[in-house]
């Protein structure tokens, strides 16, 4: 009698873009916090970008009446719901000028869908997009997903973390579709100033290439951000990301935008389909009302978090050989004292022994730009002036 053998089986494999990725990182640091057992105080928590103050509550009360609405539970339009699309594009002729249109807007899941949605139709597989270092790891990881490049344009401290379009044109080839600024800027919070995102403008223009433009923190921006929209093609080349996530406290509800001209907008509306189907219903019938509602009570939170702001780079000068090299929006981004050991190595000792979890700079950029390595960013938007006035103490206990 013969036995037969076992068939020997083969395990299904991942995707290798996807397994290329590495851990999102917050919720690796969170992780080292896990450890922390209470010695320094209570744990602060400087890793995400989360706004300090609740909802208006006129907001939360519109929420909750949308959220209980059988009409809100229904599919909605793809694009989003007409009276917000109409009420962002107000709102960008208020703070930018220029002509846009509820036509101009798509409403999405979010910001980082928004990218998403954006990518998908601008680029595929084998494509690049120019990054300016530090980068937002979402948009990195993003590309990655689609096996799609992230063509690094460093930024150094000396120039204050902004991008040179110089730079820039020098890395151009056949395969890069678009360049990607984010400002103010999640790590640095360096701020762009007008003129230097015309230059950018003229540069895609020039080389037809796509300026994509996240301004998912330009409520917390003093100035007027740009005037790309009184151009009278930025239709044709000129993308812009925003959040609600931030502006009205509502990063759960999961709330974003596209603005962008028709060619685009086409495009975007097939992804759309086939990934988001509708934003969310009861954050849009909210937000269509608390856009312009809001406006005087986004700018008083604007005013508070400047105090903040300069609340925590006070803190930040008290401690010995820590140095704010940018700051702006919600992020500070400190480099280390000479003779502190790498960030990542810092950012865990800091979460496990002192109860101040940050990211290490790192984790926005590639694993050869070694000059990310002597920061972290803090997110400081959280803290009230107690927090604050407590992270020196933090930061001072090296030694301990």
């Amino acid at each position: 009698m013969s036995i037969a053998k076992p068939v020997e089986s083969r395990r299904p494999s991942l995707a290798a873009t996807i397994e290329a990725i590495g851990s999102p990182p917050i919720p690796l640091c969170r992780a080292w916090a896990a450890r922390y057992r209470g010695e320094a105080g209570p744990l602060l928590d400087l890793t995400q970008a989360v706004p300090g103050y609740p909802p208006h509550p006129a907001l939360l009360q519109r929420l909750a009446d949308a959220a209980g609405s059988p009409d809100a539970a229904t599919y909605g339009p793809l694009e989003g719901e007409a009276p917000l699309r109409e009420a962002l594009a107000e709102d960008l002729r208020h703070s930018h000028g220029g002509d846009a249109r509820a036509a101009d807007v798509a409403i999405t899941a979010g910001c980082n869908t928004a990218f998403n949605l954006v990518m998908t139709a601008l680029t595929a597989p084998g494509d690049a997009v120019l990054l300016p270092t530090p980068w937002f790891f979402n948009h990195q990881m993003a590309l990655a997903m689609r096996g799609v490049a992230a063509v690094p344009l460093p930024c150094r401290a000396t120039d204050g973390f902004l991008p040179d379009p110089e730079q820039a044109r020098a890395l151009f080839g056949p395969r890069v579709r678009a360049i990607v600024l984010v400002t103010p800027n999640n790590p640095t919070g360096a701020t762009y100033p007008p003129a230097l995102i015309e230059r950018f403008a003229t540069l895609c223009r020039d080389h037809g290439l796509w300026l994509v433009l996240d301004e998912t923190y330009r409520d917390f921006n003093p100035g007027p951000a740009h005037a790309l929209f009184t151009a009278p093609d930025w239709r044709d080349f000129v993308v812009h990301l925003y959040s609600f996530s931030k502006a009205y406290c509502i990063p759960g509800h999961r709330v974003g935008a596209v603005v962008a001209g028709p060619a685009l907008r086409e495009a975007l509306v097939k992804a759309v389909d086939n990934i988001q189907i509708c934003p969310p219903r009861p954050p849009q019938v909210a937000l269509a009302w608390a856009v312009p509602a809001l406006r005087d009570w986004r700018a008083a939170n604007r005013a508070m978090i400047a105090e903040r702001a300069a609340a925590f780079r006070q803190a930040i000068a008290s401690a010995p050989g820590w140095q704010v090299d940018a700051m702006g929006a919600y992020f500070a981004y400190v480099r280390l004292p000479p003779e502190v050991p790498d960030a990542r190595r810092m950012a865990e000792w800091l979460a496990t022994e002192r109860g101040l979890v940050a990211l290490p700079g790192g984790f926005f950029a590639a694993p050869e730009d070694h000059a990310q390595n002597r920061h972290l960013r803090l997110s400081f938007a959280n803290l009230d002036a107690a927090a604050i006035a407590a992270v020196p103490g933090r930061l001072m206990g090296l030694g301990d």
